[in-house]
């Protein structure tokens, strides 16, 4: 996930979603990749970022034997893989400061007073 580099930031993580437009492309189902992927995700970032695109079932916390279940892992899959900001923006949750995205491709490139 990204995070704001703005010169003086110390809490630049997580960026804050404002989605405009929010697309679901159907990605295949790998469990163990999920499994694998799993122990490297900051959860409560991952479940806002999802909230703030509209997909509520994840839930608020989850623990490591939850990858046992089949029904879990494909919430995950949806979440961490098929959901895609296609259009809004990334807010710096310290300087509130935004950076647009466009067809799906954030522009993070900071002005000169930010370096």
């Amino acid at each position: 996930m990204l995070s704001c580099n703005i010169k003086g930031v110390t809490n630049g993580f997580p960026l804050r979603i404002e989605a405009e437009k929010v697309v679901e492309k159907q990605v295949d189902f790998n469990a163990d990749f999920l499994k694998n992927m799993f122990p490297k995700i900051e959860w409560k970032a991952l479940v806002a970022a999802a909230k703030s695109m509209g997909y509520t079932d994840l839930p608020d916390q989850a623990e490591s034997s939850m990858i046992d279940s089949e029904e879990f892992l494909k919430k995950f899959h949806h979440a961490l893989l098929q959901l895609h900001l296609e259009e809004g923006a990334l807010i710096c949750p310290e300087t509130g400061r935004r950076f647009p995205v466009n067809k799906g491709i954030p522009n993070m490139l900071l002005h000169e007073d930010e370096v």
